[in-house]
């Protein structure tokens, strides 16, 4: 991958700087003027990190996670395409989020809209000759990741089918999120949904609750969902908003006490530390025709949990 375009690799005017990790893998860090960040790692165009302006981190990563390719580290936030879980015959939560995107050329790495408001990246992944013969469809995977001058991360996804005949896949933006204890955590916005349950065979049920709390693990897929969700923390007195578009489903997932103990990149207690709230496209499949794209939007904020109502009426800005 060229560098050349990162002849000044710190250039605070642009909030951007491209760093490389252990592994010799470039992360582009953005940088918002009131001190906010994000990082996002060109192995799975992943966002590694999410900051907010006193630099308390907001995405979950476990202390256990393998930061080498060609796995996906264990938190942040992955892009699962063109599977997600194991709803196909590709390896879990598909391969977008294990290959090594590049800049994409197509479009400036920064992009100054909104009259500087947002500082942005822009990711492309092609399939590779490998990737073709798991999953025969020729594809370009777009991403922008920006940072708003408020500290407001947004994801844009567009997937365009270049291939000769129609294809379809999930998609999801599984999103660790970072919470000060599980049992003093709510999600509000999906209350009276239907969702398929992952424990009972993808059973259908209804949500009953006014707001949807944790005492045990939770793995589920709420359908036809809202376009707005809040993750409300308690104890740390803020609120994550989750905007999306183009996402009609929300996986939400908390492995508890004893999936955890099974995982070796995921520490037995830290269950009690995150929050997976996934704007998703699960139960039925994005079909694309030859020529076709999709886009699929998301936007975290966090605020103050006295705000948090404010937010829930505003559409999707990004």
């Amino acid at each position: 991958m060229s560098m050349g375009r990162f002849a000044n690799p710190a250039d605070q005017r642009s909030g951007m700087e491209v760093v490389r990790d252990w592994n010799g893998v470039a992360h582009v860090v953005l940088r918002s003027p009131k001190g906010a960040s994000a990082r996002v790692s060109l192995h799975g165009g992943q966002v590694v990190s999410w900051r907010n302006d006193r630099g308390e981190e907001l995405l979950f990563t476990s202390s256990k996670a393998i930061f080498k390719p060609p796995n996906a580290m264990r938190g942040g936030i992955q892009m699962c395409f063109p599977q997600f879980g194991y709803s196909g015959t590709l390896e879990r939560h598909g391969f977008a989020r294990n290959r090594i995107w590049t800049l994409d050329d197509e479009h400036p790495p920064i992009n100054h809209n909104d009259n500087g408001s947002k500082v942005s990246v822009d990711l492309i992944l092609k399939p590779s000759e490998d990737d073709l013969k798991c999953w025969p469809h020729c594809f370009e995977f777009r991403l922008r990741v920006s940072l708003s001058k408020d500290g407001d991360l947004s994801l844009v996804s567009r997937i365009r089918n270049v291939n000769g005949k129609p294809f379809s896949f999930s998609f999801a933006y599984h999103t660790y999120l970072s919470v000060s204890d599980i049992s003093e955590v709510r999600i509000e916005g999906l209350e009276t949904l239907d969702y398929l349950d992952n424990l009972s065979h993808k059973e259908r049920f209804t949500e009953q609750g006014d707001a949807i709390t944790f005492e045990s693990e939770v793995d589920r897929v709420y359908v036809s969902s809202p376009n707005v969700v809040a993750v409300l923390d308690h104890e740390k007195k803020h609120s994550f908003v989750i905007r999306k578009e183009g996402l009609p489903d929300v996986v939400v997932w908390n492995p508890w006490e004893k999936k955890s103990k099974t995982m070796i990149d995921f520490g037995d207690e830290e269950y009690k530390q995150m929050l997976c709230v996934d704007a998703a496209a699960v139960e039925r499949a994005i079909t694309l025709k030859p020529g076709e794209e999709w886009t699929g939007k998301l936007e975290l904020s966090a605020v103050s949990s006295t705000n948090c109502s404010d937010h829930l009426d505003h559409p999707v800005s990004i």
